[in-house]
């Protein structure tokens, strides 16, 4: 991209994914774009759940929130299977809200072509894209774009090193075994102000914290289950590699679901049927045993790994998270299963109005 004035990095100290310091969490939100469902228990058109989802970053925009993310599936429980197409929609209806996926497929996926959607989706939005590469937990895509699982490791790692050479902005040179070389071509549209700010979502594996180091990259850690301080090791493991490699400190966050109501109770009961249908539901496709109201309540406690209940129980959970693992941004999963869409309407109202102001409070920024 010679034709073009270098871009500021986003890896820095001045760039968008730099620490925000012990003082201070981020506070975002990401969807999958759960089906919700109609009054008589059949699913809603993947067309409605599309449109009451822009209605979501918008407000989540309005109430201050500072970022927005949707995931990418390929199956009928989840409308958003083409992130990049969503968020250039929202680009042109939101103003301040950092806009990205969560996660992008990247195994089954075009490294160039993702680059360049979220290129796009960061010249319309000024400059407020984010990408966060990843495997994915679910296997649909595969068999869809006729990939072999059997590729599952190798499809990550060279599309990763692919993509990494695409988003230095300069011309690509690159040569693996899943695709044709590249050589020294440039790809198109450049950002603007800095590269692409990339983050990689990692379940809870060494091997893939270690992957993302060895990058540079941001690391967001899905935390679904158990207690988050549990992940204290593999925290202190990517800080202990990013200075290893050489690279600056980069954000360290974390995903979890929940849901803000404005009681403890109100917010658990809204919850817990929705919450119970999609954990069972994974659990038969997974193997796992039927979950009951038992593991809900144990994983809405302190220490575990849902966010649920009202501004005040949620921010001091925020706040307790924080402290055992120093992270700089905590993404809530808002849409759970077939929420209603008033209700995570409220979920999200309550974070940017009531939450965010709490936890900043206790935390004495």
């Amino acid at each position: 991209m010679t034709d073009t004035p270098a871009p500021r990095s986003a890896a820095g100290p001045e760039g968008p994914t730099a620490p925000v310091g012990p003082g201070r969490i981020l506070l975002g939100l990401n969807t999958f774009g759960d089906v919700g469902e109609n009054p008589d228990g059949s699913p809603q058109p993947h067309a409605r759940v599309l449109r009451q989802l822009l209605e979501e970053a918008q407000l989540a925009d309005a109430v201050g929130l500072h970022a927005f993310g949707v995931g990418e599936h390929h199956r009928k429980d989840y409308a958003v299977s083409a992130p990049e197409v969503f968020l250039a929609a929202a680009a042109a209806r939101t103003t301040r809200i950092r806009l990205g996926s969560a996660v992008t497929v990247l195994s089954s996926d075009d490294p160039i072509r993702v680059f360049q959607r979220f290129s796009t989706v960061d010249a319309i939005s000024n400059g407020r894209a984010e990408v966060m590469l990843g495997r994915g937990s679910f296997i649909e895509s595969f068999p869809l774009f006729g990939l072999d699982l059997a590729d599952y490791e190798v499809l990550f790692e060279e599309k990763l090193e692919l993509f990494d050479k695409v988003r230095a902005q300069k011309p690509v040179h690159w040569e693996g075994r899943i695709r044709p070389a590249v050589s020294g071509l440039s790809v198109y549209p450049p950002l603007e102000r800095h590269l692409l700010p990339t983050w990689i979502g990692v379940g809870g594996t060494p091997e893939s914290v270690l992957r993302c180091a060895q990058y540079g990259y941001p690391i967001i850690f899905a935390i679904i289950g158990g207690q988050p301080r549990a992940f204290r090791p593999l925290v202190d493991l990517y800080r202990e590699a990013m200075a290893k490699y050489g690279h600056p400190m980069q954000q360290v966050a974390t995903h979890s679901p929940g849901h803000v109501a404005d009681t403890d109770e109100q917010a658990r009961e809204e919850l817990f049927p929705h919450w119970l249908k999609l954990r069972n539901k994974l659990g038969a496709e997974r193997g796992w045993g039927p979950a009951g109201r038992g593991e809900f309540d144990a994983l809405c406690a302190p220490e575990g790994a849902l966010y649920v209940g009202s501004p005040e129980t949620v921010a001091r959970k925020i706040v307790l998270l924080k402290q055992n693992l120093g992270v700089d941004r905590f993404d809530l999963k808002y849409s759970n299963g077939p929420l209603p869409h008033s209700a995570m309407m409220r979920s999200i109202e309550l974070m940017g109005t009531a939450v965010a102001p709490r936890v900043a409070e206790l935390l004495g920024t």
